[in-house]
């Protein structure tokens, strides 16, 4: 016959796990769903619109602040190997999507700065770039759910196209401010726009090595290839 208490303490503790993974997929949602915002109000060049993004980022970290107690509350419970992994995985992966969430409001705002002047072209080379960084989110996420290591080996893998539209946006922008002085602050605001985007890439990639770990544990990760090569571009 079975101890009905710990029975309970078993249920309470995975229902503390299911909890924990639920508010962690959630913000990864909400940090996604914040860059897309982002992207949208570049091309409507919308500040309203923008302002209400900024101050959203407030509830991304708000619901940190939840998972944080909720890790502690799990971790004081003796957790098993597995267990500490998730836990673990799970601080780490929050703190990924915050800075996910950090970087779409810093779009954002620098988005209220670009509206002021005159509309460049290469809005479209940020929106592609914004686009794959959405979908980078949104993978890794549903790979953490899952816990799918293929799903998320292909994030890690991806985050090269992400480096090749960055790295020839920045090219773009560079040759465009050596043509025309006058576009030089809202080429800046874009660079700066897109460096916040590529760096989203970059933490979806952080996630995904963290589905590896929690499913693996501290097996060597395959090695991945980076393409951002704008710091040793030489423009003509």
């Amino acid at each position: 016959m079975g101890n009905p208490m710990h029975d309970h303490i078993v249920k309470s503790y995975d229902e503390e796990q299911r909890r924990l993974l639920n508010e962690t997929l959630r913000m990864g949602e909400m940090a996604a769903a914040q860059l897309q915002a982002a992207l949208d109000v570049v091309q409507r060049r919308d500040d309203k619109a923008a302002e209400r993004i900024i101050a959203n980022d407030e509830a991304i970290d708000a619901l940190e602040q939840e998972v944080s107690h909720d890790v502690m509350k799990l971790a004081l419970r003796g957790p098993m190997a597995r267990d500490l992994r998730e836990i673990l995985a799970a601080i780490r992966i929050t703190a990924d999507i915050e800075r996910i969430g950090d970087y779409a409001a810093n779009v954002a705002k620098r988005s209220t700065a670009l509206n002021v002047l005159p509309p460049l072209p290469h809005v479209s080379g940020l929106q592609a770039i914004g686009v794959l960084a959405v979908q980078q989110v949104r993978d890794v996420m549903t790979a953490y759910r899952d816990s799918d290591i293929e799903l998320a080996q292909r994030v890690r893998a991806r985050d090269a196209e992400i480096d090749v539209a960055y790295t020839a946006l920045f090219r773009e922008l560079l040759t465009y401010m050596m043509e025309d002085a006058r576009s030089i602050t809202a080429c800046t605001h874009l660079l700066f726009m897109a460096k916040n985007i590529e760096r989203i890439g970059d933490h979806a990639t952080n996630i995904a090595e963290n589905v590896w770990f929690l499913v693996k544990g501290e097996e060597q990760l395959p090695p991945r290839e980076k393409r951002d090569d704008s710091s040793t571009t030489v423009t003509p």
